[in-house]
């Protein structure tokens, strides 16, 4: 099992940063393909960042390439979201995600069904 927990969001302006955390136990990265996915209400879960499994490469949805970072501490196994230029539209409940088995080396999963674990989420407000 592994447990993820988020922490870091909250109201900005836009044009502003944010820096979301996602602390996993269980499990370390090293062993994971991970993710960060956003909803906003009454649309489905959307793909925004996330590594292949043992982090080898990393995958932008072309929404947030060029302002969004995903980066990782190996020994805080937290894996992070920068989130610069910040846009109303990048107004969601943020979720970090996790998918255990090696078949996703050299992949990165982009779809909620590839994921087996979820975080609570954290809401990212972006004020015009």
């Amino acid at each position: 099992q592994v447990q993820l927990e988020e922490s870091g969001g909250g109201l900005v302006q836009a044009g502003g940063s944010l820096r979301l955390s996602c602390a996993a136990s269980g499990r370390t990265f090293s062993n994971l393909a991970v993710g960060w996915f956003r909803r906003v209400p009454g649309k489905e879960r959307e793909f925004v960042t996330g590594t292949s499994w043992g982090g080898t490469s990393t995958t932008y949805s072309d929404s947030v390439k060029g302002r969004f970072t995903f980066s990782r501490d190996s020994a805080k196994n937290t894996m992070y979201l920068q989130m610069d230029s910040l846009k109303p539209e990048d107004t969601a409940v943020y979720y970090c995600a996790a998918r255990a088995d090696r078949y996703y080396i050299g992949r990165t999963p982009q779809y909620v069904y590839e994921y087996d674990f979820w975080g609570q989420g954290t809401q990212v407000t972006v004020s015009s």
